[in-house]
């Protein structure tokens, strides 16, 4: 049994678990989905939308739909109503996420030798490096914003590099990720979409260019992943046409940086919330790993997944007809106590832990590696080098149901 605000009665409770409608929440919700997460998987773990979707928030279903093949990850269907003819609808139906195989299948091959934990690793003091720096300039500054000035820049150069971006033309990127992501909340306002279509414009328009430089060998390093997906291949068919190679390199920013930047920012928060924790994570750096791990569980950057069903199928005893829009409850699932003992706490030992942040099946984050060891070195260094952290000010949440983060968290070093 779920546990109930004192003034909430199990009708009541109940009566508001049927009533959710995720085009429909609220600032509230926003801030904390958590409670309505457990209403949910306690009275109505297979909700049925206003729209005809469902919606899912237990752990064993949402992992489930992600191992079966019957749960499209194809978009164009629920897209072509959402952002009809624009560049909005060919960037995320072009992308490797929203896609089924082939196209995921010849995308992710191209990608896959750049994120093994072997060449990531041959990486890491170049990552390591560019923490460093980011922690000199904010020690001279007494502090920082753990979002603006930290978890939102390591990503960013960090796929910069990847795709031989040079530095002195990086300053968009974030704001153009930012407004792209944005689109695809539940129910985008006018204006999101307005920005989220200028954004995919500019930022196509952008790589065009850089790739026709890459290509005439006009950039002076880096490009490593570029240059993959650039590559011939013994197979014609894993080429990439111009319209996907550019629309995958927007995403590869998109993704890397979003999933990141949150991790970064929500793991400081986090620690700062429960600083047991914070004491615990200092005493025995080498919890850092598992540490990451409960990050990601507890406050998932990502909170809710689509699929859209082939086939007539059953979830707990449900029946779904074939065409329907199936939710998953990420950030619900993460938080299910039938997988995880005591899941509203944290707790940086957390093990077993295996947490549905990056998805999973065919989709399974392919950058998983990528965002772990920056979150373990962005946050490991962090805490290696001030002995004294604090909340500066007020935060400010992202207010995005989809993707979980802050916009911006103010941090002080030293005693107050």
């Amino acid at each position: 049994m779920v546990a109930l605000a004192a003034e909430l009665s199990e009708r009541e409770a109940r009566a508001r678990a049927l009533a959710f409608d995720l085009r429909e929440i609220d600032r509230a919700f926003l801030d904390d989905p958590y409670p309505t997460y457990r209403l949910l998987r306690a009275f109505d773990p297979v909700h049925r939308q206003p729209d005809g979707g469902v919606f899912l928030t237990r752990y064993d279903d949402v992992a489930a739909v992600y191992r079966d093949r019957r749960f499209s990850s194809d978009k164009k269907i629920e897209f072509a109503p959402k952002y009809g003819d624009s560049p909005l609808f060919l960037h995320h139906t072009t992308s490797l996420v929203f896609n089924d195989p082939p196209l995921h299948t010849r995308v992710r091959r191209l990608l896959a030798p750049a994120f093994t934990p072997r060449a990531l690793n041959l990486l890491e003091p170049r990552f390591v490096e560019m923490v460093e720096e980011m922690l000199d300039e904010a020690e001279v500054r007494g502090g920082m914003d753990v979002v603006t000035d930290y978890a939102a820049g390591l990503p960013v150069q960090i796929i910069g590099d990847m795709l031989g971006i040079p530095k002195s033309e990086r300053g968009p990127l974030r704001d153009w990720s930012l407004a792209i992501l944005g689109a695809l909340e539940p129910v985008p306002s006018a204006a999101a979409l307005e920005w989220g279509n200028r954004s995919v414009t500019a930022f196509s328009d952008y790589l065009a260019f850089h790739i026709d430089r890459y290509r005439k060998g006009k950039l002076a390093e880096g490009g490593e992943v570029l240059g993959m997906l650039l590559a011939e291949t013994t197979d014609a068919g894993e080429r990439l046409s111009e319209v996907e190679l550019v629309q995958n390199c927007i995403f590869l920013l998109n993704a890397g940086h979003e999933t990141t930047t949150n991790l970064i920012g929500n793991g400081i928060a986090a620690l700062l919330e429960y600083p047991d924790q914070m004491v615990r994570l200092r005493a025995e750096p080498d919890l850092i790993v598992t540490a990451v791990e409960e990050f990601l569980r507890f406050e998932s950057s990502n909170q809710l997944g689509n699929r859209r069903l082939l086939e007539p199928a059953e979830i707990d005893g449900v029946a779904l007809e074939a065409g329907t829009l199936v939710t998953l409850g990420i950030g619900a699932a993460n938080r299910d106590p039938a997988q995880f003992p005591e899941p509203d706490r944290l707790d940086i030992g957390r093990t077993p832990n295996r947490h549905l942040a990056f998805g999973g099946g065919i989709h399974a984050c392919a950058g998983m590696t990528l965002a772990r060891l920056e979150g373990k070195i962005a946050i490991g260094r962090l805490l290696a080098r001030m002995p004294e952290i604090r909340r500066a000010g007020a935060y400010r949440r992202g207010g995005r149901a989809r993707f979980r983060g802050f916009l911006s968290y103010p941090i002080a070093f030293g005693r107050a």
